[in-house]
């Protein structure tokens, strides 16, 4: 038999949804319990991959001196990038605060491996990538199950692979995904950093949603949806 959600638990799993944040700053010094934090990688263990070859795995950091050389790729990594950056927005690039490295008590490399079980996955074989999207689900778990918990999650992506599989001694095929802070945080912002800084807005949901083709925005077939979503009705 099929166990529905109660109203009251939709309501917590849309909450989780729309109140995650990418937490950069507001990291306290309080520590996770083992407790939580194994709950957040149960979620995350337990999200969908292609063939279920589960092709994750979670690399748990605290030591300082790792976290050192790490936040060091960090520092070189926006400096490199700030170069792409045109003039005017350049110095606002650079003020931002977009990690938490040394702040959070846990940093967390999330790795994809193509490797398990073999070199045949059931659903891979025309589409490769479907195993680093697997990992992406994974994450996904456990940013959501981090939110749930009241542990904030910022994902550091202004790094090198190649630090990262050095300083983490990852074999050669290993590839990490993600690094990951987490902390308890004082607050969750209301809104995105990028979005309150005004980097990037927040683009509508009929912007990005089209029917049937590309760039279709008004198949008949799809009419009462579309109304719905231009007049911007969502879960609330």
């Amino acid at each position: 038999m099929i166990e529905n959600f109660t109203e009251e638990e939709k309501r917590g799993f849309y909450k989780a949804i729309y109140s995650r944040r990418d937490v950069r700053s507001h990291f306290i010094l309080k520590p996770i319990e083992d407790r939580v934090l194994s709950k957040i990688l149960h979620a995350a263990h337990h999200a969908p991959s292609v063939g279920f070859s589960q092709p994750w795995n979670f690399i748990l950091i605290k030591d300082i001196e790792t976290k050192k050389k790490i936040k060091e790729s960090f520092e070189e990594e926006k400096t490199r990038s700030s170069q792409l950056v045109k003039e005017l927005k350049k110095t606002k690039y650079l003020s931002f605060k977009l990690e938490g490295i040394l702040e959070s008590p846990v940093n967390l490399c999330v790795t994809y491996d193509p490797t398990k079980f073999g070199p045949f996955v059931i659903g891979r074989s025309s589409i490769p990538e479907a195993g680093l999207y697997s990992v992406c689900c994974a994450i996904q778990n456990l940013w959501l199950s981090a939110r749930t918990e009241g542990v904030g999650l910022g994902w550091v992506s202004i790094l090198s692979n190649e630090i990262l599989k050095e300083t983490l001694a990852l074999p050669e095929h290993v590839i990490p995904v993600a690094y990951l802070c987490l902390g308890y945080v004082d607050e969750f912002a209301e809104n995105p950093d990028l979005q309150t800084a005004g980097w990037l807005p927040r683009l509508d949901l009929k912007d990005v949603v089209y029917f049937e083709k590309w760039n279709d925005k008004k198949n008949e077939s799809w009419d009462s949806i579309q109304k719905m979503i231009r007049n911007n009705l969502d879960y609330a």
